[in-house]
Parts: C-alpha cells; sequence; structure tokens
C-alpha cells in the first residue's frame, strides 16, 4: 500500500512541475520575444518528441479498441485560456473505452520513463539514495547519470515525455464517472465481507513495477527541479529590465 501511495504521491508532484514549467518556460521567452504565438511555438518545439508520444499513444489505444480515428493534428492551437498542443479525433465509445483512451498518453509515457530511469539513470539507486536520506550519495548519483553515453539527449526525452504526458482537460472528462462507479464497487465489495485476498495478491505483485515507476517519476521531478529552478532565477533577472521597459 505504501508503495502505491508514492507513486500518486509522485505523480501529483510531477503533474504540478509540469504545469510550473509550461509557465515558467511561457514567462521567460515571453520577456525574450515579446510575442506571444512565437512562445507557444517554442513551448511546442520544445516538447514535440512528447507531444508527438501523446498523441499517438491516443490514437494507437483508439485503434486497438475499435474506435473510429480521424484528424491527427500535432501542432498548437489556443483552446480558450489554455494550450492544446495536438488532437485526435477519436469516436465516442463506452465509458471504459473513453477512458482507457484518455489514460493512454500517461500510461505510455510512464512506462518510458520508467525504461529511460532504469535503464539509463539508475533511477532506483537515486531513490534508495533519498530514501535512506544519504544526501551525498544522491547528489552523486543524479549528476553521474547525465555523463551516460547521450545523457543530456536522454535527459531532454524524459524532459519531454514526463511533460507532455498528462491527460488534458479533454482526456479527464470520462474519468470522473469511472473513478466514481470504481470507488462504489469496492465499497459495495467491502460491505458485503468478499475476500480482499486477490486485491493484495495483485499489489504484490505488481509491487516491482510501481517501485520502479515511482523510482522513475523522482528523478524526474528531480530533473524537473533544477530546470524550474534556473527559470525561476531568469525570470527575477527579467524582472527589472521589463520594468525599465
Amino acid at each position: 500500500m505504501a508503495t502505491l501511495v508514492m507513486l500518486v504521491l509522485t505523480l501529483l508532484l510531477l503533474a504540478w512541475f509540469s504545469r510550473q514549467l509550461s509557465l515558467y518556460i511561457q514567462m521567460v521567452f515571453f520577456a525574450l520575444t515579446r510575442n506571444g504565438d512565437q512562445t507557444i511555438v517554442f513551448l511546442f518545439l520544445l516538447l514535440l518528441p512528447g507531444v508527438i508520444i501523446h498523441e499517438a499513444a491516443h490514437w494507437g489505444a483508439a485503434r486497438l479498441l475499435g474506435l473510429k480515428t480521424g484528424k491527427f493534428r500535432v501542432w498548437p492551437k489556443k483552446q480558450g485560456k489554455q494550450i492544446g498542443m495536438g488532437s485526435v479525433s477519436v469516436q465516442r465509445g463506452s465509458l471504459w473505452q473513453d477512458s482507457i483512451v484518455g489514460l493512454a498518453p500517461l500510461v505510455l509515457g510512464s512506462v518510458l520513463i520508467a525504461w529511460i530511469g532504469q535503464q539509463i539513470f539508475a533511477a532506483e539507486q537515486l531513490s534508495a539514495a533519498l530514501g535512506a536520506q544519504q544526501w551525498a550519495e544522491s547528489l552523486w548519483i543524479f549528476r553521474s547519470a547525465f555523463k551516460q553515453p547521450d545523457g543530456v539527449v536522454w535527459a531532454y526525452l524524459l524532459f519531454a515525455i514526463g511533460n507532455a504526458m498528462m491527460p488534458s482537460a479533454s482526456d479527464r472528462e470520462p474519468l470522473l464517472p469511472l473513478i466514481f462507479y470504481s470507488l462504489l464497487a469496492l465499497i459495495l465489495y467491502v460491505i458485503l465481507g468478499l475476500p480482499l485476498t486477490p486485491f493484495t495478491a495483485l499489489l504484490t505483485w505488481l509491487t516491482p513495477l510501481l517501485q520502479s515507476l515511482s523510482s522513475a517519476f523522482i528523478f524526474t521531478i528531480l530533473l524537473d527541479g533544477v530546470i524550474l529552478f534556473v527559470l525561476y532565477c531568469l525570470v527575477l533577472l527579467m524582472a527589472p529590465r521589463a520594468v525599465a521597459k
């Protein structure tokens, strides 16, 4: 259970960092260009690999579920107060089908992050060092990760995928009723006194995977944290110039 809680917490923290990074990237680039359209295009190009994976996941999930797909767009577009980096026209299906299609980018992105984190950046070692409060060891592991072959390239892919995989408002739309019905079914299951052994066995079997995901998310959060700190400093440095103008 603790592993599952950690996974949820790291995912929520990663989502927060993703929103903050998007905001600060736009602030910095807008301060340099004074052009809103150029700023949006820059953000899009920066996250392009992640955007392509995001929309491809929607498309692939829909096709696997037998839903018809239409126009595939990978280009930024203003949608009210938000910016859509891409879209795929998908036929509406059942609640389960729509939920799977909506969650597909998060699932695929998480799998890719976990693979990069474990195979390239030794994310589990970093997570273990942090858990043991070995701060110097943690810093050494984090810095050493970027000395791997093509470490900077892999770090960029981790950044792009991790900050483009979060479900959009339209992706999250079918999830609320799905969560409600799932919780209702779980409550009824417990009230009826049915055995919890299948759930505990499934959680035990999934624990190594959940730990790998949590470790990869922690590494991505630290990477985002470093980038966000740099962007924050740039915003502070640019603020006096903006006032002077």
